[in-house]
């Protein structure tokens, strides 16, 4: 039987809301095969993070080689990388495998506050691993981050943003605008390189969003290891993450993880 098979290079949430455990869960759901490369180690719950402890580059290394020496993928995800060394690691070896269909979530901040990437990886972020990507999907924080920007407060200053990440090297950006404030809408745009699409949906009213960076980004990532258009991925990925988010779980005391079960169920 074929199937498409696709890789995360993210870090571990040993709550299982966020990381590789969601990205995992995703591929699952969107019948891929699913593989992960762990880069940082976290201890975290739907309270917060509560410890970071990254791998070390051999470990990531022999990860990674253990992968493309025998499976291969039809399309990868990178997550947590937090640091500018883990960064360059990847930018290498996804360069070595010469590997096709790289979607970046440029991971962070956590829902709780607690960063998640080094202050000094952001530049190797923006020189090594967006020129490799097929599509970035930054949410609006993580924008500002990477363009320098204080804010992005209307829908074309996100049009702007994109245009100006793209700049940067990645073929496609998502920019998500579950952040845009003052609109009953959550609408994210997908920036071609010439054309702009918009996909909107309701807002939904709860704090459980723990993971779901991470899960549309997988979503992403298991529609083109089926071969689908850029267009078609983040469609299917906008309507998942939209079904996790209405349906998400009141697990723990803190900010609960989505259910990554809810959108195959409204198919059945």
């Amino acid at each position: 039987m074929n199937i498409g098979k696709a890789l995360t290079i993210a870090g571990s949430d040993c709550g299982g809301g966020a990381g590789i455990q969601a990205d995992l869960k995703t591929f699952q759901e969107r019948d891929v095969f699913g593989m992960s490369v762990i880069t940082v180690l976290t201890a975290q719950n739907t309270l917060g993070v509560n410890g970071v402890f990254p791998q070390t580059l051999e470990a990531i290394e022999a990860q990674l080689d253990a992968i493309y020496s025998d499976i291969g993928t039809d399309a990868v995800k990178t997550g947590m990388l937090f640091s500018e060394e883990i960064i360059s690691l990847v930018a290498d070896k996804l360069l070595q495998y010469e590997v096709q269909n790289i979607v970046v979530d440029p991971v962070m901040i956590a829902k709780g506050g607690a960063p998640l990437l080094q202050k000094q990886a952001m530049n190797a972020l923006k020189t090594r691993l967006l020129p490799l990507a097929t599509v970035v999907t930054p949410n609006i924080p993580e924008a500002c981050e990477i363009l320098g920007l204080s804010t992005i407060e209307t829908l074309k200053e996100m049009e702007e943003a994109a245009l100006e990440i793209q700049k940067i090297g990645p073929k496609y950006v998502v920019l998500k605008g579950g952040h845009l404030e003052g609109s009953n809408k959550a609408i994210d745009i997908l920036f071609d390189g010439e054309n702009y699409h918009y996909f909107e949906t309701k807002r939904i009213d709860t704090i459980h969003t723990h993971g779901t960076g991470c899960t549309f980004a997988a979503a992403i990532t298991a529609e083109l290891a089926k071969n689908h258009s850029i267009e078609e991925a983040v469609n299917v990925a906008k309507k998942f993450i939209q079904a996790a988010i209405e349906d998400s779980l009141c697990i723990g005391s803190g900010i609960g993880p989505t259910k990554h079960s809810a959108y195959r169920k409204r198919e059945i």
